[in-house]
């Protein structure tokens, strides 16, 4: 069991890890795919051809770029962070598998993959919304 303050520093690590990976996706990734229009995200939605999933790109591009921008606000304000971060995991294998089958570099979305699935299993800590409506 964590003392107090390890419980204290292990909280507000997980903030930090919230705040700056859920304001860098936001910016960076998800606002440029959710302003991007149906264009954008039937190319998006494409990529789920790698799991054997050829219908609708539109909706599953939306549903990407969506992720990206309100999971990324969630984790911000860590609400309902488990699900918003799963969600976001998933975005992420999608890509990995779509960057490694085409031969490109792929560790940034391994990478915040990780992050994400690591915010699954621990949830948002003590500094967050979800910690003050109870939600665990």
């Amino acid at each position: 069991m964590l003392t107090n303050a390890s419980s204290k520093f292990h909280s507000l690590g997980l903030l930090v890890i919230r705040l700056g990976v859920g304001i860098s996706f936001m910016v960076f990734h998800g606002y440029k795919k959710i302003i991007g229009g149906p264009e954008k995200w039937e190319k998006l939605g494409r990529n789920m051809t790698e799991l054997g999933i050829d219908f609708a790109p539109v909706f599953w591009g939306f549903m990407a770029a969506f992720a990206e921008f309100a999971g990324a606000a969630l984790l911000i304000l860590g609400l309902f962070t488990r699900p918003a971060a799963a969600l976001l995991a998933f975005t992420m294998l999608v890509a990995i598998l779509k960057h490694a089958g085409a031969g490109e570099g792929y560790s940034h979305a391994l990478e915040v993959g990780v992050v994400f699935l690591a915010l699954v299993i621990t949830g948002a800590g003590k500094y967050s919304l979800d910690a003050r409506i109870k939600m665990k």
